[in-house]
């Protein structure tokens, strides 16, 4: 089970996913494919489907694959469940392909938000979808959650619609859209949808598919957690909660009993000379200079420390303030990211409209984590792990002109557990999947690799990884159940790690020794993103990958090393990635291994200034590396720098009207966000000119020169000022180094431009070490 979680707190607020009884369909058993036609309905005994599923992405049988897992949950619940994948988006009539659902619609954009799989983070258009077979792009609609779901509503106007997915999970509240530059209202509204389930939905589906079974309307289904929906004022089904008014930033002035809902709980607890293992809301008195929210309490209620938290809403600002005023959208961000763990998180609600129109959104607390039972049972289902055979092509295989390049990525890959307790603020894995580790057993990851390694056609022995959002959380958690169910810290890591987490990476090091002994394979990689603060504190861990497991180069992601901007990402110092780069090499060389490190960073991050830049470009060149994929800051819905960047304002601290307000420095505007990428790849020399004239502005002209300890020469040689994405093609020309020119002058060949020189390294990270064997300088 998930180490160190409290099983009865889980236990006895969560039924288990697999202790339902089965719908009667259960009786005609399990397709080897979920049906997209009637062809196969028919094939399958099927007269109708109880639910179809509508997804962006392209239909892929593989547990990392939402829509899947979300299709064999619900069949293994007993019914018939069909897939309609990437419809034409411009009549309903696509939608009827399948004929009318028997219980309800779930639909969702696919595993990536449709704004960011379509869009750049220079809002150009990209012409590739890693999603779709082909690489094409194009074939989901911009904000496809709500087209989809109008024309479901369109198609039978009847039948229930249960949103979900990581765009709709993230869009359930009014959030500030990069695309639009503009607040939005919450997708809950905008979709029209009946239900909207965000974070990992199993538990919160199945139940409310059984419940839609019994014929509840699902009007009334208001008691799910994890759920969001509408109310309208007046409703009685709202009767009997307790509200807190969060409408407010007030002005400074006393405050009397209530609690600054801005503390964690270590700050309450050392208000009062306590522990942190002491419950969120022992009533820690508040500064006496600060009244940040306004708390309205119920007539007889005198104390909101004694609040029920299972009765309780927190009323945030509105739609149309938080539209209007930075301060108060900034506000109702760090409500709502205070109010995350499953343990103590309260409902919210965020009115929508005004007068006739006025309707409430209603959040229910975060769903409870699956056991590591319930996770077992959800990636054991019988997947066929492969694309449906709709997109084979003409000689029956998927990996031609039809391959789905997302599904070629985690073919041989394994998951291994859900989660992330980092907390970054750029990052929306927390927001969507929570902060707590939920784990499968060793039993069913190396099952997994089993039936990776004897039915995956074209495996060679090699499993590409075993990781999840990050490699090595596996089994990581909390010390104390009771700190964990009252802890509202948006990280365990930052700004060190809690002294309550256990770093044990003995459960995951057990499990990498299993699986490569296992018969057939040949080599297990570890693909997922490291977390080398944790990683540090297990020497042995470190020593088992760096020896048996990286693959020539270990990408890692120190993001920046500046304190500025890393203290705006929540993200540890860099030397932390001195100190595992030390143990890296260590270990490589006591195997006889030359590996490299690729790091990797961010530019235009807030919190970011031209001198932090510039700083990250000189240790890149002290330490000899020549970024070529550059990864821009890209604000996505309600992530915390998103809204940094939307209010120029810190909801990791206080949020105030006055100068005691922290302000963030934001990167906006074409001209300083190519600065902040030039200064990443300050070896193009296409950036030569633009890095010069902000050197000469910023007073280090000394920095330009011909030198080793210059950044840039004074010299301009002739360039065609272009610059290939690394993201459709893993190489693109530049700097010298190693490859085999076979790939890149058919590439360039196709591109028109000039071959590069044989010998020249076309990798994402240019600058590095050449791989064994082949010719090439290092810069």
């Amino acid at each position: 089970m998930n180490a160190p979680i409290d099983v009865s707190f889980f236990a006895r607020n969560a039924k288990p996913i697999n202790s339902y009884r089965p719908y009667w369909a259960k009786r005609f058993g399990t397709a080897p494919f979920l049906p997209m036609s009637r062809e196969e309905m028919e094939r399958l005994g099927w007269d109708s489907c109880d639910i179809i599923l509508v997804t962006g992405d392209a239909y892929v049988d593989h547990p990392s694959f939402g829509m899947a897992v979300i299709g064999r949950v619900l069949e293994a619940q007993g019914f018939r469940v069909g897939i309609i994948a990437q419809p034409d988006w411009q009549s309903a009539e696509p939608f009827k392909v399948l004929g009318k659902p028997n219980l309800f619609w779930g639909v969702t954009a696919g595993n990536m938000d449709s704004m960011i799989n379509r869009y750049t983070a220079d809002r150009k258009i990209r012409s590739d979808d890693a999603y779709t077979p082909g690489d094409v792009g194009g074939k989901r609609p911009d904000r496809a959650a709500i087209v989809y779901s109008q024309r479901c509503r369109e198609a039978y106007k009847d039948v229930p619609i249960v949103l979900g997915g990581i765009e709709g999970s993230l869009r359930r509240i009014a959030h500030y859209d990069y695309w639009s530059d503009k607040v939005r209202r919450s997708i809950v509204v905008d979709s029209k949808c009946d239900l909207l389930l965000y974070g990992n939905a199993e538990r919160a589906l199945v139940e409310v598919a059984h419940r839609l079974a019994r014929r509840e309307p699902v009007e009334s289904i208001t008691d799910v957690r994890g759920t969001a929906f509408i109310r309208r004022p007046g409703d009685p089904s709202a009767a009997g909660w307790i509200e807190m008014d969060s409408t407010e930033v007030d002005t400074p002035g006393h405050v009397e009993d209530h609690i600054n809902p801005y503390q964690t709980t270590s700050e309450q607890a050392q208000a009062q000379g306590q522990s942190c293992a002491k419950e969120e809301g022992a009533g820690a008195p508040a500064d006496p200079q600060v009244k940040p929210i306004t708390i309205h309490r119920p007539q007889g209620v005198h104390a909101v420390a004694k609040l029920p938290r299972d009765r309780t809403v927190i009323r945030l600002p509105s739609y149309e303030q938080v539209k209007s005023d930075p301060v108060l959208y900034a506000h109702a961000n760090r409500v709502l990211h205070l109010e995350t763990n499953p343990g103590n998180a309260r409902a919210l609600v965020q009115a929508h409209g005004e007068g006739a129109t006025a309707r409430d959104v209603w959040l229910n607390p975060p769903p409870i984590p699956l056991t590591t039972a319930e996770m077992d049972y959800v990636f054991d289902l019988p997947y066929a792990r492969s694309p449906h055979p709709a997109y084979a092509d003409e000689h029956g295989r998927h990996d031609g002109a039809t391959k789905i390049p997302a599904w070629e990525m985690i073919r041989f890959s394994v998951n291994i557990m859900r989660g992330c307790f980092g907390g970054c603020t750029f990052c929306s894995i927390t927001e969507h999947e929570g902060r707590i580790i939920q784990s499968r057993s060793e039993e069913s990851i190396i099952k997994e690799v089993e039936e990776i390694r004897d039915k995956v056609q074209g495996f060679t022995g090699v499993i590409s990884d075993l990781g999840g959002p990050t490699a090595n959380m596996y089994r990581l958690g909390c010390r104390s159940p009771e700190i964990e169910a009252a802890c509202r810290k948006p990280s365990c890591v930052y700004p060190g790690i809690c002294q309550n987490l256990t770093t044990n990476h003995d459960p995951l090091i057990k499990i990498y020794r299993r699986a490569r002994a296992l018969k057939g394979i040949k080599k297990i990689l570890i693909g997922s993103g490291l977390r080398y603060d944790l990683a540090v504190q297990s020497p042995e861990y470190v020593k088992e990958l760096v020896q048996h497991h990286v693959g020539g180069y270990l990408k890692i992601a120190p993001e920046h090393t500046e304190n500025g901007p890393l203290s705006k990402m929540m993200k540890p110092g860099i030397g932390s990635y001195d100190r595992f780069k030390t143990m890296f090499e260590k270990y490589s060389e006591e195997a006889g291994k030359k590996q490299f490190l690729i790091p990797y960073f961010i530019a235009a991050h807030p919190g970011t200034s031209d001198e932090d830049m510039m700083n990250l470009a000189l240790w890149l060149k002290k330490n000899g590396f020549r970024a070529d994929q550059v990864q821009t800051f890209y604000p996505s819905p309600m992530a915390t720098a998103t809204a940094m960047y939307h209010t120029n304002l810190n909801p990791l601290r206080g949020i105030h009207r006055d100068d005691r307000a922290e302000r963030v420095d934001i990167v906006r505007g074409e001209k300083r966000r190519r600065l902040h990428k030039a200064f990443l790849r300050y070896h193009d020399p296409n950036n030569w000119p633009l890095l010069r004239d902000a050197l000469k502005a910023m007073g280090r002209a000394d920095l330009i020169g011909n030198g080793k300890h210059h950044l840039i020469p004074t010299f301009q040689p002739v360039t065609d000022g272009s610059y290939q994405s690394a993201r459709r093609k893993n190489s693109t020309p530049g700097g010298a180094g190693s490859t085999k020119a076979s790939s890149s002058t058919r590439s360039a060949a196709s591109t028109g431009k000039k071959a590069p020189v044989k010998g020249q390294i076309l990798t994402q990270h240019t600058g590095l070490p050449p791989r064994s064997g082949i010719k090439g300088r290092a810069r």
